[in-house]
Formats: structure tokens, sequence, C-alpha cells
């Protein structure tokens, strides 16, 4: 279980190599990684600024990585999620998760990013013409919460 808090931009390829550096156990390596979008509610996008507070949100994020592993026969996993200013098309957010079987892989992925989604603590702000807004939780994230509850 590994999760990181950062700033800076991650590299995939270089995560994906460390999950499995010296495993031979590992059946299935499923990722998921979250990017800016230059649009949303039909207006655009100019970047996204992230809050938390930290040692919370570390954490907080331990925690969901915990009930992922707990609830499916996982080898390892790693959360990277990024705070500060960014700007569309750049990364947010790497879920990865490594089992003897792609099934539990796929599962636990969409589960993780079901629970960040809902319940990381990150304040995320859109920049906007109109200076900006801050994101609202939506009922669709809230929806697919649930099957997992």
């Amino acid at each position: 279980m590994s999760v990181s808090v950062q700033q800076g931009d991650f590299d995939v390829a270089a995560e994906m190599a460390a999950l499995r550096a010296g495993r031979t156990d590992i059946g299935a390596i499923v990722s998921f990684t979250g990017l800016v979008r230059d649009s949303a509610h039909g207006e655009e996008i100019s970047d996204m600024e992230l809050e938390h507070y930290p040692g919370m949100t570390e954490k907080a994020l331990q925690d969901i990585e915990a009930k992922a592993n707990a609830r499916w026969p996982l080898q390892a996993t790693r959360i990277v999620h990024r705070f500060g200013r960014l700007s569309p098309g750049e990364q947010i957010v790497l879920v990865l998760t490594a089992s003897p079987h792609r099934h539990a892989a796929f599962e636990a992925a969409e589960f993780l990013m079901d629970f960040l989604k809902s319940r990381a603590p990150f304040w995320k702000k859109e920049g906007t013409g109109d200076g900006g807004r801050w994101v609202d939780a939506r009922d669709s994230d809230e929806d697919a919460l649930s099957r997992w509850e």
C-alpha cells in the first residue's frame, strides 16, 4: 500500500515499474489516470485548483486504500493525488491495483476511484471566464459509491 499527495506531476510508467519491481506473483495491474478537462457544464475551464489539509488527506486516502485491500486479494496498490493549480490536460490522480487476477484488480480500482471522488478531502475550484467556481459533490458520484456500501 502506498499513498502520495503531491504538487508535482507523476510518471505513470515509473510508478507501475516500481509497483511490480521484483515481483512475479502479480497477474494483473489495473491503472487509472485522471486528467484536468478543458470544459465542464458547457463552460471552458482555464485551470483547476485543488486544496487539501496535509496529514488529514493522506490519512483519508490510506483508509480508503486499506478498505480496498481488505475487500480484494491485492498484492499492491498505489494512489498518487496532486494538489495546487493544474492546467487542462495535466494529470490529477493515479490509481494502481495489482492482484493475481484481473477481476479483483479492476474492481478494486473502480472502488478506489469511487471513494476518492466522493470521500477524499480535496476542494476543487475550476477557473472559468467568470473567475471560477467551487466544484460541488455530484449525485452521480454518490450513486457510484453506493454500490460498494
